[in-house]
């Protein structure tokens, strides 16, 4: 069940109308069990083989938490948190990095010229598994080093876990957010549901109108980049780069509003990403929740910043590199992880990386001229790394490069650039771009930049909201799947 179908659409008002109107009057317990309800059935709308794999996954970590908070010894709390970290890890490595592996060991002993047979599996990835993943594993790690108090209901527990707004591409929560909220008592508050559905707008208005429209120039310029040279190369990777913006944040804002429909919020999991005036603020921006999972879980209990300028480059690398191996089983991921701690090298070893944490222009209408050549570098750099992110394999990658740059000192290139802008691209994605981005700007000292639109009158607001779900509709079409269901 895609987010942006007609299903969902009227999933979550039966869901919304049964929460507040029963769920209410039988208070907490019952609201809970509700959405977990909904959650299995949300998620048993992909493949409902899957139900058994999430529910076991659910138990281990349930068990495995009581388990570490109930014995004494610190090392038989080690021996349960393993065990849970064990079983956790081999899952997401079977079904998600088995087939890779195996084709890897091929191709090692075939560069000596030694010919192994292995056989691979006709594997099906379960979906949301990267997520629900780190959900469980965060919980039981907090658990031993005493952060939280290991869960002893079982329906609060499931529901942290598999809560259906967060559950097919996050943001990846903590325990220590969500469980709280899960157990106190939620009263329906008009202001919030307001928030959740222009939230809710926004994030179909990126998925729509932005990234599904880029999304036709990005495919038609990757998928044929043999045939193309030069600028025509920049505009597939700009085009991408929006799209993916678009299309993930987009996610990021319908799951969040639709949880605040609920009275649940959930971790914000991008802040103007391409507003960024450096790589390390890009990566304070974009995907927050996996960002931030990754210093907690792995940056730090590796040393951190604490330790010495050589173990800092050590453990950035180390984070990007299994952050790209997370998205997939690819090398293209893992040299686009490389790439972005490259990037970010210079500012560790300067110590900088921790610059710029307010947005840009945080005090003034428009940015000054070093903020403008700061975000221009940021998102061609971002961009460069992201042709690797899309492509199938690293010999693409390569072809769409050496074509990028191959055709920059040739005059025809330009001409033939001009003529694809012509014939292939639609001006309303241009205007869609442009004022989708000038809304970002001048809202992005909000939460949400649709924000703004609350100082219109009356009439002028509706108006506005009313143009834009005729866009959305309009331009809907077919269910296109969003693009970290893959991962």
């Amino acid at each position: 069940m895609l987010f942006n179908t007609l299903q969902y659409a009227l999933f979550v008002p039966i869901i919304f109308i049964i929460y507040w109107l029963i769920g209410h009057y039988k208070k907490i317990r019952f609201q809970n069990f509700i959405v977990l309800i909904a959650s299995f059935f949300f998620y048993g709308c992909w493949d409902v083989r899957f139900l058994g794999l999430l529910t076991f996954s659910i138990l281990v970590d349930y068990f495995s938490g009581i388990q570490i908070e109930k014995v004494k010894k610190r090392s038989n709390q080690k021996i349960w948190l393993w065990i849970s970290i064990a079983i956790n890890l081999g899952f997401l490595g079977f079904f998600k990095y088995y087939n890779f592996f195996i084709h890897s060991f091929i191709d090692l002993f075939s560069s000596f010229g030694i010919n192994v047979q292995a056989s691979t599996l006709s594997i099906i990835l379960p979906v949301g598994i990267s997520f629900y993943t780190f959900h469980g594993l965060s919980y039981v790690i907090d658990i031993y080093y005493r952060r939280i108090k290991a869960e002893k209901n079982i329906i609060d527990y499931a529901l942290f876990v598999s809560y259906f707004p967060l559950l097919v591409a996050g943001p990846i929560e903590r325990a220590t957010h969500l469980l709280p909220q899960l157990k106190k008592e939620r009263k329906f508050k008009y202001s919030q549901v307001v928030e959740g559905l222009k939230q809710i707008l926004w994030g179909l208005v990126k998925k729509v109108l932005i990234a599904d429209q880029c999304a036709i120039i990005a495919n038609d310029i990757f998928n044929n980049a043999e045939q193309y040279y030069g600028l025509t190369l920049v505009i597939g990777a700009i085009f991408f780069s929006i799209q993916i913006y678009g299309d993930f944040s987009g996610y990021s804002d319908i799951a969040l509003g639709t949880s605040k429909l609920l009275g649940i919020e959930l971790l914000k999991n991008f802040s103007f990403p391409y507003f960024s005036r450096s790589i390390s603020e890009f990566w304070r921006r974009w995907h927050i929740s996996l960002s931030t999972w990754f210093k907690d879980y792995v940056y730090i209990p590796l040393g951190g910043s604490k330790a010495g300028t050589g173990r800092k480059i050590r453990n950035t690398f180390i984070i990007f590199l299994i952050s790209g191996f997370w998205h997939g089983a690819n090398l293209t991921f893992i040299i686009w992880g490389g790439l972005n701690a490259l990037f970010i090298i210079p500012s560790v070893i300067r110590k900088t990386n921790r610059k710029h944490i307010e947005i840009v222009a945080s005090n003034s209408i428009f940015p000054n001229w070093r903020e403008v050549f700061q975000m221009i570098l940021t998102f061609s750099l971002v961009s460069f790394a992201w042709i690797f992110f899309r492509a199938i394999s690293i010999s693409e990658a390569f072809l769409f490069i050496k074509h990028l740059i191959g055709g920059l000192n040739q005059v025809w290139v330009y001409q033939a650039t001009l003529s694809y802008l012509k014939w292939h691209i639609d001006f309303n994605i241009f205007i869609f771009i442009i004022l989708f981005f000038m809304i970002e700007w001048i809202g992005r000292r909000y939460y949400n930049p649709m924000l703004i639109f609350d100082k219109l009158n009356t009439f002028f607001r509706w108006l506005f909201y009313s143009i834009v779900i005729v866009l959305v509709l309009y331009f809907s079409g077919a269910d296109k799947q969003f693009i970290y269901f893959q991962f």
